[in-house]
């Protein structure tokens, strides 16, 4: 990364600016609060200056995106720009939304990072990367979905007092992703209040030796170790309860080109790594077969993500904002 200030990835004109936040999945079993992933599914938006704040917003969860009250992008906002002693611009804002809410699939961190790049280029603060993933990471609580969300790949953070130093590697291109999603969503906060405040030391090093793996596995494109390397003793066995995907599915792993599965973040989800793209629909229904008797659930295919935040949209017209997410195929079950 570079300090150098921040340019949009979306086209800016007359004021107006353009983002594009990927979806993210973090913890990958053994890296919990450490390691996350972007995926190819996304929050957009286009905002510029108005009279008072509007929010267009389509896609999922449309109805609560667009909400001015309790609205986690508008609070941050104006959070961040009386924090600098900036006037508070009102935003027209137009959004399209593909990332679930409260499924462990990073909306909270592609929202909290909407608000800090909003901040930044209305209220003209010149932070560059490592500020805004600072700043956000700090809003959030952790820096692994942030880092994911911006840099894009696989992003394994540590913070250095209210710093986040961050390694990024783009996972193998012909990995595949299907993230199961189960009926209900699961609040963080009910997610992190389940674990416990101390663990046995067999259980801390079993995980730090997993995600010791986890980012060697990712690099080398060594799907053989991801089983080993997604474990996890630290926050699964203690949200098994509230995600009824969870212990269906980590059976399968080793079988119909399915590497490693674990917690999509906090959970409800439960993100499934495939070999190859020829394994999707064989390690789709073995997921749908496990699942039965569970409940009625959603599964998005998608990709890993290579580029973060800074995405360009110079090909998104006015008629895109329905939205689609390129690459990514919803079955609801």
């Amino acid at each position: 990364m570079t300090g150098a200030p921040w340019k949009s990835g979306g086209r800016m004109s007359r004021g107006r600016v353009r983002l594009r936040l990927p979806a993210t999945s973090a913890n990958l079993g053994s890296g919990f609060d450490a390691a996350a992933v972007a995926l190819d599914f996304f929050l957009e938006m286009e905002a510029e200056p108005a009279a008072e704040f509007s929010i267009a917003a389509s896609g999922r969860d449309w109805q609560r995106c667009e909400r001015l009250e309790n609205n986690l992008i508008l609070e941050t906002y104006r959070q961040l720009l009386e924090g600098q002693g900036k006037r508070v611009a009102p935003l027209a804002i137009r959004m399209a939304n593909h990332i679930p809410l409260g499924m462990g699939c990073g909306s909270s961190a592609a929202g909290r990072l909407a608000a800090v790049a909003l901040a930044n280029h209305f209220g003209q603060f010149g932070w560059g990367s490592e500020r805004i993933i600072d700043e956000a990471s700090l809003l959030e609580g952790h820096p692994d979905n942030v880092a994911a969300c911006w840099l894009g790949g696989l992003a394994i953070a540590a913070c250095e007092g209210k710093r986040v130093r961050v390694a990024q590697v783009d996972p193998p291109a012909r990995w595949r992703v299907i993230v199961a999603l189960p009926a209900q969503p699961l609040a963080t906060s009910k997610a992190r209040a389940v674990l416990p405040a101390q663990y046995w030391r067999e259980d801390v090093v079993a995980n730090i030796q997993a995600a010791s793996l986890l980012g060697l596995a990712f690099a080398q494109g060594r799907g053989d170790l991801l089983r080993a390397a997604m474990s996890d003793r630290i926050h699964q066995p203690y949200r098994a309860p509230f995600c009824p995907l969870l212990l269906p599915l980590l059976p399968l792993v080793g079988r119909n080109g399915i590497l490693g599965a674990a917690l999509s973040g906090a959970g409800p989800a439960v993100l499934v790594v495939i070999e190859d793209e020829k394994y999707v629909d064989e390690a789709s229904a073995a997921i749908r077969k496990a699942a039965l008797d569970t409940q009625e659930m959603e599964l998005v295919v998608c990709r890993f993500l290579p580029g973060g935040a800074n995405v360009p949209l110079e090909d998104c017209s006015s008629e895109d904002w329905a939205g689609s997410s390129a690459g990514v195929r919803d079955e609801i079950l």
